[in-house]
């Protein structure tokens, strides 16, 4: 391995001369790597000796100056000894900022990562939400695994990066993680995001990440068919907590409401508009006000529980964590074998308004979606809605070509 070439040495600026008084500078080199800082001194010009770097003469300023000098000389290689100790690749700056004191949570990237997931958590309750503030705890803890795995160390500086790194990182999510495909995606783009920020804030040099682009290749999103939601409508449950679990996700898909948003919904956000039932609320992710229509079936399911409501909540003690098997089995007794989330019901929500002729942008507001392009995610061209659309096309082809044939 070969030895690190390390050097401080101290120097004048006589550029910066005046009344005969200069100020001292610091220069650290490490490798060919340099930086400079300001020792915060001064000293008459004459009183300075240029070979060898420090105060000439035996009086009371240049003893001063000297001590001061190896004080702070002492004070940077404490400085670099410590970074060597925990990092493979020390560069002179790193050292010059340890000891100024500037940036040093950001010299290594898991350090970024806890100082940005901190600056998060403290807006819990705010506009940032629990349970997002646990997933960025756990893309954090995948990423310390994998510098573990890979580089046999508890962190890496952010000057070791390179574009390889994130490669292999996604790689790692996928085999030794055991990733699916859209976690693999969301896990490397909170790497990019972190490093990109430390950039952007002049805490390293280069984003090495800036020209990388991570494969979404998200899987195509499963809904249930007309037929399939008609299948779970109509079906009879033994169990009394799988027929609470069908209520809330029928529900669901003619409501198009998140999880969170029917579990804080109350019975003053239903009004009543022109001699019908509405919903005017506010998405609890985006704060984006939504309105939705009552029709016949969620206003049969809202009468179903009236009885039971606490706390003026429509749907009373709804925990996401509990459901989310039980839907499983609750779609499976139905004989469908799809692998349906809650969050399928706003899938099949946004497919079947469509098929159905509902503009787009009437969808993407009931979705309470901040961009149409969400909504398009959403969206399901089914077979039934190209049949219509062709034969409503080819209606009208007839009749602009009608009586012509092709010539021989």
């Amino acid at each position: 391995m070969m030895r690190s070439t390390f050097k401080v040495l101290f120097y004048v600026n006589g550029s910066k001369e005046k009344n005969g008084i200069v100020p001292i500078m610091g220069r650290v080199t490490i490798n060919g790597s340099v930086a400079q800082f300001s020792c915060k001194l001064a000293i008459a010009k004459e009183l300075w000796d240029a070979k060898g770097n420090r105060a000439k003469g035996k009086g009371k300023e240049a003893r001063d100056t000297n001590l001061a000098l190896d004080n702070i000389k002492a004070q940077i290689i404490k400085h670099y000894q410590h970074l060597s100790d925990r990092e493979a690749f020390v560069t002179a700056e790193m050292v010059r900022n340890a000891y100024q004191g500037i940036g040093t949570e950001y010299e290594t990237l898991l350090g970024a990562f806890d100082k940005d997931n901190e600056s998060f958590r403290k807006r819990i309750g705010t506009d940032r939400t629990l349970g997002s503030y646990q997933v960025r705890v756990r893309a954090r803890n995948h990423l310390a695994a994998f510098i573990k795995r890979n580089y046999r160390r508890s962190d890496i500086a952010m000057l070791e990066l390179t574009p390889d790194f994130i490669k292999e990182y996604e790689i790692y999510l996928s085999t030794d993680a055991g990733l699916h495909n859209a976690s693999v995606w969301s896990n490397c783009m909170w790497l990019k995001t972190i490093v990109t920020k430390a950039h952007y804030n002049g805490l390293t040099p280069r984003n090495p990440f800036a020209q990388y682009r991570v494969n979404q290749n998200v899987k195509e999103r499963e809904y249930l068919t007309e037929d399939e939601i008609r299948t779970v409508m109509t079906h009879e449950f033994a169990d009394r907590k799988l027929a609470y679990i069908r209520d809330l996700f029928v529900f669901a898909s003619f409501t198009a409401m998140s999880f969170v948003d029917i579990k804080e919904l109350t019975a003053d956000e239903i009004v009543e508009v022109n001699g019908e039932k509405w919903i005017l609320s506010r998405r609890h992710k985006t704060k984006v006000p939504f309105q939705v229509k009552l029709l016949d079936i969620p206003l049969q399911i809202i009468s179903r529980y009236e009885p039971f409501r606490e706390d003026n909540l429509v749907f009373s003690g709804l925990s996401y964590w509990s459901l989310c098997k039980p839907l499983k089995r609750m779609i499976r007794e139905c004989g469908i074998t799809k692998s349906i989330s809650f969050h399928c019901s706003r899938h099949g929500f946004a497919t079947l308004a469509l098929s159905k002729g509902m503009p787009i942008e009437s969808v993407s507001r009931v979705l309470g979606h901040t961009n149409i392009t969400t909504t398009q995610k959403y969206a399901k061209v089914t077979t039934e809605k190209i049949d219509r659309d062709l034969t409503a096309f080819g209606n009208r082809l007839n009749q602009t070509f009608d009586g012509i044939s092709v010539a021989m």
